[in-house]
């Protein structure tokens, strides 16, 4: 590991004719929200434009956007916007930010009709320019040459990316792995990425997902075999939970539901959404067509084959609604089978096991990966990076797409592989790519944000810290009325959701503080009683004292002092 001294400055240079600049905005030293520029003669070209999910934010809220500042600050200098695929973290931000992306934005017929339906429900549709480009296109968007690379990943065309400048070339490698039996798709474009080894490449800019996991990847027609056998073994109903945008998945669960005389049913809107894009795109032409929610009643429980959103445990998805006995048109029995064919994110943890365990509880057969071969990722793991840092050679190696756990692996393992440089840096550092000494050069403003009604806030807005208290804490409204000398002119009223109900002792409890706030009242100074401000703190400050004594909680409280002056 070669470790850089950034500059404590500000960057606000432009690129030079010289230099190659790397800048991440989003995805150094975290999964998802990738948001990456490269800066060469003067003008900035930007890699996907991706989002990420924050669990502690309540439901509406938990979509995270890069900041665009930097983006705003150069609008004249951007000259396009390149995704490598589909995927919510490397387009989703776009149907939010598109009045930023004030540029052409390049992506291949498949990613460009999933973004034309998001653009669809924010407004921005006819508003940007997408050109659309084959697979393993060339284009030239001055000063950048832009290769495409064929790489094979978990839904339809992905591609890396080589960056060639007149200061050297970068292969953005996206998310990629190998696949001898991809079951979607064409495999990883081996011979391509060794004829590129062959050009002296100046860096990689390296996916760090899988970097700690030992072996390869393993094949998505692998999973498919598992699959077969797995489910011919049971008679009653079978579920399998994915992501939504696993197409390979879909193509590969389809086709195990007609292996074993199966009617494949989706169930959760996002399925349907990417399947008919999917669809439209010329891929899944050769499976039988899906069969909605509401029909799954009228089949034989062991002639249907049930494709579920919420493998992550998610609050709103299908199969936490079928686990609870609330969906309306699919339901489990006693013995039927929920296959999780997934990996866990991190950080969903507590709500996938709470899932779990609902499920069992319910005498419902669970299998996870744990239990059988049921998944693969689309990452590269340890031999795939391996293999690609000694087909390409690259100077240097910069690790993003991962937490601080897995650049440092992505890191050390390209060093192993002889590779000369191989730094890390965080999101907002602007790495410069100097053949014999990579340098930050300097930082730019980076930050989160996310949607709360109709508008970006940021992440660490007073509104989200008040609205996170609440949903945690509880609440407390208590409003009182005194005359000009502060004494009470009627009896207070209080409001305390979250923290009482309509139980008797809750209702002690709320009699209880409003006669403590009385009783504190009529000790306090004629000074003190006349001042609204102090008389309001005073107040509020009482409450919360109470209610952590009896509830060990720490509410937001509200004092609402109307004072009469006749």
């Amino acid at each position: 590991m070669h470790d850089l001294d950034p500059i404590i400055q500000e960057y606000d240079s432009i690129p030079g004719n010289n230099e190659l600049l790397f800048l991440p905005l989003g995805g150094a030293g975290e999964i998802g929200l990738n948001f990456n520029l490269y800066g060469h003669a003067g003008k900035w070209i930007i890699i996907d434009c991706g989002i990420t999910f924050d669990s502690e934010l309540a439901d509406k809220s938990n979509v995270i956007i890069p900041d665009p500042s930097f983006i705003d600050q150069q609008r004249d200098n951007i000259v396009g916007l390149i995704l490598t695929h589909g995927h919510e973290d490397h387009i989703g931000a776009i149907q939010y930010l598109w009045r930023s992306l004030d540029c052409k934005i390049y992506a291949t017929p498949f990613t460009a009709r999933l973004l034309s339906k998001k653009l669809e429900e924010t407004g921005g549709i006819n508003q940007l320019d997408i050109t659309v480009v084959n697979m393993s296109e060339r284009i030239n968007i001055a000063p950048f040459d832009i290769q495409l690379i064929t790489v094979t990943h978990s839904i339809p065309e992905p591609n890396s990316v080589l960056i060639s400048t007149s200061a050297g070339s970068v292969i953005h490698t996206g998310d990629w792995k190998l696949d001898s039996e991809p079951v979607l798709g064409k495999k990883t474009d081996e011979n391509l990425i060794k004829k590129i080894g062959k050009t002296n490449i100046l860096a990689m800019i390296s996916d760090s997902t899988n970097a700690l996991t030992l072996g390869s990847s393993g094949s998505e027609g692998e999973v498919r075999d598992s699959l077969m056998s797995l489910v011919a073994k049971f008679k009653t109903r079978v579920l399998i939970a994915c992501f939504a945008s696993n197409v390979a998945r879909i193509q590969t669960i389809a086709e195990v539901a007609a292996a074993n005389g199966r009617t494949v049913v989706l169930a959760g809107r996002s399925l349907w959404r990417i399947t008919e894009v999917a669809r439209a795109s010329g891929y899944l032409s050769k499976i039988s067509p899906f069969v909605k929610e509401q029909e799954a009643s009228s089949l034989p429980r062991d002639k249907i084959l049930i494709i579920t959103t919420g493998s992550q445990g998610e609050k709103r998805a299908a199969l936490t609604r079928i686990a609870a006995n609330q969906h309306s048109k699919i339901d489990l029995e006693e013995n039927d089978v929920v296959i999780f064919s997934s990996r866990i994110i991190p950080g969903n943890e507590i709500s996938i096991v709470s899932l779990q365990n609902k499920l069992t509880r319910s005498k419902i057969k669970v299998l996870t990966e744990k239990d059988a071969f049921v998944h693969v990722s689309g990452h590269p793991s340890r031999d795939d990076l391996t293999k690609i840092y000694k087909w390409v050679k690259p100077n240097i190696v910069v690790p993003v797409h991962g937490e601080e756990i897995h650049l440092q692996g992505n890191s050390e393992l390209a060093l192993e592989c002889e590779v000369p440089f191989a730094p890390i840096i965080r999101n907002g550092e602007v790495l410069s790519l100097k053949r014999n000494e990579p340098k930050i050069v300097g930082f730019v403003k980076t930050g989160r944000l996310t949607i709360d009604g109709t508008e970006l806030i940021n992440v660490d807005n007073e509104i989200l810290k008040t609205r996170r208290l609440m949903f945690s804490e509880g609440v407390v409204f208590l409003t009182i009325v005194v005359d000009k000398f502060g004494r009470v002119v009627t009896e207070p009223i209080i409001s305390a959701p979250g923290i009482t109900g309509n139980e008797n002792h809750d209702i002690e409890l709320a009699e209880d503080i409003i006669e403590d706030v009385l009783e504190e009242i009529s000790s306090l100074t004629i000074d003190k009683l006349k001042d609204d401000y102090v008389l309001e703190e005073l107040i509020r400050r009482h409450i919360k004292k109470i209610v952590r004594k009896w509830r060990g909680k720490n509410p937001v409280t509200k004092v609402h002092l109307v004072r009469l002056i006749n």
